[in-house]
């Protein structure tokens, strides 16, 4: 018997080896910024996301820049599927190991479009070194309430045996209306992620690397081991 997983980043994962319900917990609310900006030549466009990738696309065309930077590899996938050459994406897809190699590279002006509620280590880990670092708020995460509804639903019913989270604002978003949820087995993308659980209580198993696979990887390990 397979387990039935809910994952909830917003990117789908299908796996053959476990049954996968995909309910995004986060919705993308795209924001207005300063078209100026683009006029800009920039040594670096660094992208720490797919969703920012897909929000920055329809500038893509309008900005000047040397080279493309990115973490994640999920990022660096969905960049060569849409013609992006990415010069730089390091194996580690945190952003302390992203910023650990990326300062061994000549850098100059960077161009930093993402969240609204990015993590600010990359940001201002960059603008320690660097006289030119634009931040540009591409858009922000809200809730997706419906989603996260029916998944409280599926645990009350018991017809869950695990879930994930692949970033704290999902966490958050769960958690924040102070339910009581009886669910033993967490999961998750990240040491962030994982301190965001457990400031709800809540205790949960990290992926060995930050990519949904590792995470099904580690579901499975302990679905062996426990029986989950």
């Amino acid at each position: 018997m397979r387990p039935v997983i809910v994952m909830t980043q917003t990117s789908e994962f299908e796996r053959n080896d476990v049954c996968i319900i995909h309910k995004p917990f986060i919705s993308i609310m795209p924001l207005s910024f300063d078209l100026n900006l683009l006029n800009v030549n920039y040594d670096w466009l660094i992208f720490s996301s797919k969703n920012a990738v897909k929000v920055f696309r329809p500038f893509l065309k309008k900005v000047r820049y040397r080279q493309l930077a990115v973490i994640g590899k999920k990022t660096a996938d969905y960049c060569a599927s849409i013609g992006l050459e990415v010069d730089f994406y390091p194996d580690d897809f945190s952003q302390e190991g992203f910023l650990e190699a990326f300062s061994k590279c000549n850098q100059g002006r960077i161009l930093l479009p993402s969240s609204a509620e990015a993590r600010p280590l990359l940001e201002q880990s960059l603008r320690n070194y660097n006289d030119y670092v634009e931040k540009i708020d591409l858009y922000k995460p809200v809730p997706h309430k419906r989603n996260i509804e029916d998944v409280k639903t599926l645990i009350k019913q018991g017809q869950l045996d695990a879930l994930t989270f692949a970033s704290s604002s999902a966490v958050r978003y769960f958690f924040e209306n102070n339910e009581d949820i009886t669910l033993e087995h967490y999961f998750v993308i990240g040491e962030q992620t994982l301190n965001t659980l457990n400031q709800y209580h809540a205790q949960g198993k990290i992926a060995d690397v930050q990519t949904l696979e590792a995470l099904v990887n580690k579901i499975l390990e302990s679905w062996n081991e426990d029986a989950i």
